[in-house]
């Protein structure tokens, strides 16, 4: 049984203050943010590979234990849309295997323009699987053709999460289990990145994630309402409702 719940990135100038106390600077907020949480989305590798120096920098910040669960590149999600992409693979995974020990599930993040189609994802599965068995993934899709029983087979038959995405603005949404790790999103329950979930719905989802970890899953939970200090409060409520939940 084990219970991942962070926020999606660490690095936002309008939590000084709010989480991080004035005094630290940008360059220690990882390390005094993995002080609180257990783990954290990197959404530069999205847009970006980060260099080396700095990955190293980050797994240099973090107690043992910590969890880092990079977005993979937009160049293999959007661009070549899953077709063609071992050499993005190999760049992707040549910056984050030197700190495998670190990584949780690698978030795939598809474009809302991506219906799904069981040959391209059934290929692209097996590229991925074929090199780096070794890692966790979890794939949030963003059109609504992936809501079908013949997608989630496929992630199950390869022990890849599907991605429950909470948001109030229509991203495909189905509680479906299809790995032996869980992984959800918070975005936002009305408008994106800002705004705060509701005592009332922190509590549902306290009381799923209480009962997939007494089945024995792996959960992975994070909140990318990031603006205005959402996350932080929505981690700290949901955290102390799942305890409560679990001591009963």
């Amino acid at each position: 049984m084990a219970l991942h719940i962070g926020t999606s990135g660490w690095s936002y100038k309008e939590w000084k203050g709010f989480f991080y106390p004035p005094v630290i600077k940008t360059t220690d907020w990882l390390s005094y943010y993995a002080t609180v949480f257990d783990c954290t989305e990197i959404n530069m590798s999205f847009y970006h590979l980060p260099k080396q120096q700095t990955v190293d920098k980050w797994a240099n910040a973090v107690p043992a234990g910590f969890k880092f669960c990079p977005k993979m590149s937009r160049y293999v999600t959007h661009i070549k849309r899953l077709k063609d992409v071992e050499d993005s693979l190999d760049k992707f995974f040549n910056v984050f295997d030197p700190i495998s020990d670190l990584l949780g599930p690698v978030l795939i993040q598809l474009p809302p323009s991506l219906k799904y189609d069981h040959d391209i994802v059934a290929a692209f599965i097996q590229s991925l699987l074929k090199k780096y068995p070794m890692h966790r993934y979890a794939l949030e899709a963003r059109h609504a053709s992936w809501i079908n029983d013949d997608a989630f087979q496929l992630l199950r038959d390869h022990n890849i999460a599907w991605v429950i995405s909470q948001s109030g603005v229509g991203f495909p949404y189905a509680e479906v289990v299809t790995a032996n790790h869980i992984y959800l999103r918070f975005h936002g329950p009305e408008k994106l990145f800002d705004s705060s979930y509701s005592q009332e719905m922190l509590q549902y989802y306290a009381n799923k994630i209480s009962g997939w970890l007494r089945e024995g899953f792996e959960v992975w939970a994070f909140f990318n309402n990031t603006m205005n200090g959402h996350a932080i409060q929505n981690v700290r409520d949901i955290q102390e409702m799942i305890s409560i939940a679990l001591s009963i």
